[in-house]
C-alpha cells in the first residue's frame, strides 16, 4: 500500500491544489472520508465558480484566485497533475514538511486490501491507444477491467467505486508520475521518450526520470521499447529502476524478437518472453492485419499492450481477439474520406513532433497540413525525416513560421502554402489548398505537430473542422 499509509482521514487537514478534472473528484472523495478539505485554485472564472459552489454546498472550503499560499494547518497537499513543481505553494509545503501527493498517489493509497493490480503505461505518445488495446485484450480474456487514469474512468472512481475489478489498465502522464512516489505497478511499460513538457519538468533528464518512476517496484515485467535510439532510452530507465526480485525486462520491437522480447516475424506478432524455453520457442499472438490501423507506431503500441497482458498471464488467443475488437479513438489516424483518388486522414491528436513523425512515417506521398502552438518545439528533425514523402505542405496557426523555416532548410523543393488567418474558415481553405496540391494516390494528412488552442478549443474540434471541410469537398 506504500509507506506512511493514512487510514484515518477523520479531521485531517488536506489542501487540494486545483479544481479541474482531478481536483473536484479528489476533494469529494477526501471530504467523504471525513477530511477537512480546502481547495485552492489559481483561476477565478465562471467554470471555477460553478465548481466551487458545488463543493461548498458539501462543506468544502474553496479559495479562488489564490493558489500560492499554504492554508494554515495543512497536513497534506493533493495536487492536480498539471501544477508545476516550482510553484510557491510547493516550496512552502517543503519548508513546512507537508507531503505533496498527486491524484494517482491518492488513488493508490486509498486502494482496499485486495485491490486490483495495476498494469501501467506511460510514454510521450501512444499511451491512450495502448491502454485501450490492453483493456480490450484483458476483456477478451474474460477479466473485469477498465481503462483508467488519463482516460476513461477516473482512477479515484475505479478505486473507491462498487465495481470489483480483476486488473486495471492505467494510463499515466509524466506529471502524474512526478507526484506518485509510492505507486508500485504489477507491470509497466514506457512506450517511447521524446522531448515534451520540458517547460514543466525543466530538462529532458528530469522528464525521463519522472517517466521512469513507473518501473519502480514492478513485480513481473518492465516493458521497454527495444527500437528506441535516444538517450536516455526506455531500456536505460529499466536498468535504473529498483524492482522486485524476479521482475524481468521485456522488450518490444518491430523486427524479429530476441529472447525476452515481443516482435514481428513475416506479418505475425510473436512472443519470445512469456513462453517455455524462450531461447528456442516463440508463440504466435496475432497478425499485423489484426491491428487497427496497422501503421508502424500502432503495431508498436499493440506489442506493448500484448506484453503487459501476457505478463498478467493472458492467453495468446485473447491478444488476437482483443486487438481485433479494438477501435481507435476519433482523430487518431482516422480515415475521413477518399475524394478523386486522394485519401484524407485526420490525426489531429498528433499535437507534438514525435506523434507527427509517427503519422508521417505511415504514408508514402503526403500533402501535410500542420501548425498551431509549438509549445517550445523545434521542427528540423521532423521535417528532415519526412522530406522525401512530402508532395506539399499547408501551414496554419500561430507558430507556423517555425515549420515553414524548417521546410525551407530541409525540403526546399516542397511547395508550401502559408495561410495567414486564424478564423474558423481557415481549415476549409487549408483543405482546399491541400486538394489543389495533391495527386491521385496521395494522402492529405492533418498531423499538426502542434497544440490546437490558438485556433480551436481542443484537438477534437480541430479534427472535426478538418472532417467537415473534407466532406464539403466531396459534396
Amino acid at each position: 500500500m506504500g509507506s506512511g499509509q493514512v487510514t484515518d482521514w477523520q479531521g485531517k487537514h488536506v489542501t487540494v491544489a486545483g479544481l479541474g478534472v482531478s481536483g473536484v473528484p479528489a476533494a469529494r472523495a477526501l471530504h467523504g472520508l471525513g477530511a477537512e478539505v480546502t481547495v485552492v485554485n489559481d483561476g477565478d472564472d465562471a467554470r471555477a465558480r460553478e465548481q466551487a459552489a458545488e463543493l461548498e454546498a458539501l462543506g468544502v472550503t474553496v479559495r479562488l484566485g489564490d493558489g500560492e499560499t499554504l492554508p494554515d494547518g495543512t497536513e497534506l497537499i493533493v495536487t492536480a497533475p498539471g501544477w508545476r513543481p516550482d510553484k510557491p505553494l510547493f516550496a512552502a509545503a517543503d519548508r513546512a514538511g507537508v507531503p505533496v501527493w498527486g491524484d494517482v498517489e491518492l488513488a493508490w493509497r486509498l486502494r482496499g486490501p485486495d485491490a486490483a493490480p495495476w498494469l501501467a503505461v506511460t510514454g510521450t505518445n501512444g499511451k491512450t491507444t495502448t491502454v485501450q488495446m490492453l483493456a480490450s485484450i484483458l476483456e477478451a480474456a474474460g477479466l473485469r477491467t477498465a481503462a483508467v487514469g488519463n482516460i476513461g474512468v477516473s482512477l479515484l472512481d475505479a478505486v473507491l467505486g462498487e465495481e470489483p475489478y480483476d486488473v486495471l489498465a492505467v494510463e499515466l502522464s509524466s506529471y502524474q508520475l512526478h507526484w506518485a512516489p509510492s505507486l508500485r505497478a504489477h507491470s509497466a511499460a514506457v512506450l517511447n521518450l521524446a522531448p515534451d513538457h520540458l517547460d514543466w519538468h525543466g530538462s529532458m533528464e528530469a522528464y525521463a526520470r519522472d517517466k521512469g518512476r513507473v518501473y519502480e517496484g514492478n513485480r513481473v515485467a518492465c516493458v521497454y521499447n527495444a527500437d528506441a535510439t535516444g538517450k536516455p532510452s526506455t531500456e536505460d530507465l529499466v536498468r535504473e529502476a529498483d524492482v522486485e526480485e524476479g521482475c524481468r525486462a521485456v522488450g518490444f520491437t518491430l523486427g524479429a524478437p530476441g529472447p525476452s522480447q515481443l516482435g514481428v516475424v513475416e506479418g505475425i506478432l510473436v512472443d519470445r518472453a512469456f513462453v517455455e524455453n524462450r531461447q528456442r520457442n516463440a508463440q504466435e499472438l496475432a497478425e499485423v492485419s489484426d491491428v487497427n490501423p496497422p501503421a508502424p507506431h500502432n503495431i508498436a503500441n499493440a506489442l506493448a499492450a500484448a506484453a503487459l497482458a501476457r505478463a498478467y498471464g493472458v492467453p495468446a488467443s485473447a491478444v488476437r481477439d482483443g486487438l481485433r475488437a479494438f477501435t481507435p479513438d476519433a482523430h487518431r489516424i482516422a480515415h475521413v474520406a477518399d475524394v478523386d483518388g486522394v485519401t484524407y486522414i485526420d490525426d489531429s491528436k498528433a499535437t507534438n513532433t514525435h506523434a507527427a513523425e509517427a503519422s508521417l512515417a505511415a504514408y508514402d506521398s503526403i500533402v501535410w497540413i500542420a501548425g498551431g502552438l509549438a509549445k517550445g518545439a523545434t521542427f528540423d528533425e521532423l521535417v528532415g525525416g519526412a522530406a522525401k514523402r512530402l508532395r506539399g505542405a499547408v501551414l496554419i496557426g500561430r507558430d507556423r513560421a517555425l515549420i515553414r523555416e524548417a521546410l525551407a532548410r530541409h525540403a526546399p523543393e516542397v511547395p508550401v502554402v502559408d495561410l495567414d488567418r486564424t478564423d474558423t474558415g481557415a481549415m476549409l481553405q487549408a483543405v482546399q489548398e491541400a486538394q489543389r496540391l495533391a495527386r491521385p494516390g496521395d494522402t492529405v494528412l492533418l498531423a499538426p505537430a502542434c497544440a490546437s488552442m490558438d485556433m480551436f478549443a481542443n484537438y477534437n474540434k480541430r479534427g472535426d473542422a478538418f472532417a467537415q471541410a473534407v466532406r464539403e469537398l466531396g459534396a
